[in-house]
């Protein structure tokens, strides 16, 4: 009986690499929109697409970046401004795609644009620091999508949406965690909605990365502003030790947690665009396979234990 279940288990599990590992059969014009390709995974993933022949679309939020990946890439691959949080520059980016992909439709739609802070102890924050966030990693990601839907659809393509493992657990308070959360449900409702259309919806979720998001010194200064504009009261029931513990586990997240080996997020996006069957979820990094993903099927008080182990303690504490 146990040889039976082991020998149906390896069989399982070789079927299911040999399934993931069907590509579908050409990529040459195939078009593929990814929003925030300034720096970071955005960029590297238009880069590599590019050299694979694909026809890239770029949204960038700047000029300068615009023109940076512009210079260090092939003329397949096209640039234009788009500002997730703005609907004038979305459908202005749209009609642009439109006429670029024409009755071939858009093959990928990959959702990159982020920001990180502010972040930081729910009691610190403000209104408007969640609506930063929220602005850029949700309702911009829903708005754009719901702008290329019908691109997507002409190309039976694909939609890649970037989460995070903090989607799946609340490390720090802000928009961060929240946002990414509302995008594993806003991408599970999509794929739903999208299965009888011939779109596939995948989901990144990217462990800790050395970017431009984890930049040590903007996070550093952002919490600066963050305790310096705190009431007295407020201030003093954490202390000043509470603050400096806070950072430093900054620090050391943004130090030596962060991988510099963007490939290991870019190589999940390219999959969910190349693969014959993509995979609805990737988990990209060590730490997401190991630590991140494992963790958040834990029950809750353990989750919540070790992640007290590595956040301070408030001055006046019960």
């Amino acid at each position: 009986m146990w040889l039976c279940l082991v020998c149906g288990v390896i069989l399982l599990a070789l079927g299911w690499v040999v399934r993931d590992r069907q590509k579908i059969s050409s990529v040459k014009d195939k078009y593929v929109l990814i929003t925030g390709c300034d720096t970071g995974f955005g960029n590297l993933l238009a880069k590599t697409l590019d050299k694979r022949g694909f026809r890239v679309l770029a949204g960038c939020l700047t000029q300068r970046g615009a023109d940076d990946l512009q210079r260090s890439c092939s003329s397949r691959l096209q640039t234009t401004l788009l500002d997730v949080t703005d609907n004038g520059s979305i459908q202005k980016a749209m009609e642009w795609a439109k006429a670029e992909v024409g009755e071939k439709g858009l093959w990928g739609l990959v959702n990159n644009a982020g920001r990180s802070t502010p972040i930081g102890p729910t009691e610190w924050l403000r209104m408007e620091d969640y609506h930063k966030v929220l602005s850029v990693n949700l309702t911009g990601l829903i708005e754009v999508t719901l702008s290329f839907i019908p691109l997507v659809k002409r190309a039976k393509g694909r939609i890649v949406n970037t989460a995070s493992v903090m989607g799946r657990i609340s490390f720090a308070g802000g928009g961060y965690c929240l946002s990414k959360c509302g995008v594993e449900s806003f991408s599970d409702s999509l794929r739903r909605d999208m299965q009888y259309s011939g779109v596939r919806v995948s989901i990144i979720e990217p462990g800790f990365f050395k970017t431009a998001m984890t930049n040590l010194e903007g996070i550093e200064k952002d919490l600066d502003r963050l305790w310096g504009r705190l009431a007295p009261d407020v201030r003093e029931s954490y202390g000043q030790q509470y603050f400096d513990k806070y950072v430093n586990i900054q620090k050391l997240s943004m130090n030596i947690l962060c991988d510099t080996d963007l490939t290991k997020v870019t190589w999940c996006m390219e999959h969910a665009l190349v693969a014959k069957y993509p995979r609805t979820r990737y988990a990209a990094g060590w730490d997401a396979k190991f630590f991140w993903v494992p963790i958040s099927y834990a029950p809750t008080l353990i989750c919540d234990f070790m992640l007290a182990l590595l956040l301070p303690k408030p001055a006046h504490s019960v």
